[in-house]
């Protein structure tokens, strides 16, 4: 048993398997999370319990965040019990949120200037991917830092990969997040234009599935949108916040504005469904 003791901020869809991941590994885990009844999932399994970020950093070695946005950072960090309130020294903070790669410059230089470490470590696979640990993560930060905590960023991946300094994590997620926005959209306007001139959807899938275009995001989202199941594995509205933020830090392509476009007008009815829900839009359209 490793004798780490990791704090878990942010037990969303993704934090609750991905801190159960850690605790299966053997790491004494305290979790924090605003909406309590979803600590019961990890607690049932052995973690303890915080009553604030201020008081789990103190009884932590490293933290682990996993929220949704940068005004939950900004929160987490400099609320009131905030993790910063704590004025530790010595530990290692790695934000795995999806989160603009100046709030994590922000935040590394007040964690620093406390002497705390911090590295940026967004991660690309959905629920299914957390539940197995076959996530990809990429990591912004020191070098040095980094391979002090590699062994437990294993323990929620396939792959973990150091790409740059602070920030650069982040730039890297939201260039992968930009392509799944951009082939989300690609799908779903090629499966209103295959219905609209009479091909089935189910033999449309069938071809795209057995050409060199198959891979294993279009059977999920395919699936989908045959079943008509749109329940959110990552939810519209988010792909429309990482877009925003992608845009943000100069993503001014074609491809990048139409797809802005796309899910901000999407992101007002549909924002709670799953992303590939997008098509409603589409074919309502056509």
């Amino acid at each position: 048993m490793s004798t780490t003791k990791i704090g878990w901020i942010g037990l969303g869809k993704m934090g609750i398997p991905m801190s159960d991941n850690l605790l299966k590994a053997g790491y004494p885990v305290t979790v924090y999370n605003r909406s309590k009844d979803k600590e019961e999932a990890v607690t049932a399994k052995g973690a303890r319990t915080a009553s604030s970020p201020a008081s789990l950093i103190e009884h932590s070695d490293v933290v682990v965040v996993m929220v949704s946005d940068d005004r939950a950072i900004h929160d987490i960090f400099l609320g009131e019990a905030g993790l910063l309130s704590a004025k530790t020294t010595g530990k290692i903070i790695i934000n795995m949120s999806t989160v603009s790669s100046a709030i994590s410059r922000e935040m590394s230089i007040l964690c620093s200037n406390q002497n705390n470490h911090y590295l940026d470590a967004p991660v690309s696979g959905s629920v299914k991917q957390a539940e197995s640990a076959q996530l990809v993560i990429m990591v912004g930060g020191e070098e040095n830092i980094y391979e002090k905590v590699k062994e437990v960023l294993e323990r929620l991946g396939k792959l973990t990969l150091l790409v740059g300094g602070v920030g650069a994590g982040n730039a890297a997620k939201l260039a992968v997040n930009s392509m799944i926005g951009f082939y989300t959209q690609g799908l779903a306007e090629a499966v209103v234009f295959a219905q609209k001139n009479n091909i089935k959807v189910e033999d449309f899938l069938t071809i795209i599935n057995n050409g060199a275009l198959a891979n294993i995001y279009t059977k999920t989202k395919g699936e989908a949108i045959l079943n008509n199941n749109f329940e959110p594995a990552f939810y519209l509205k988010h792909i429309y916040k990482d877009l925003g933020l992608a845009r943000d830090q100069g993503l001014n392509t074609p491809l990048g504005e139409a797809a802005y476009e796309s899910f901000r007008q999407a992101e007002k009815t549909l924002g709670n469904e799953d992303l590939v829900a997008i098509i409603k839009q589409f074919a309502s359209s056509k």
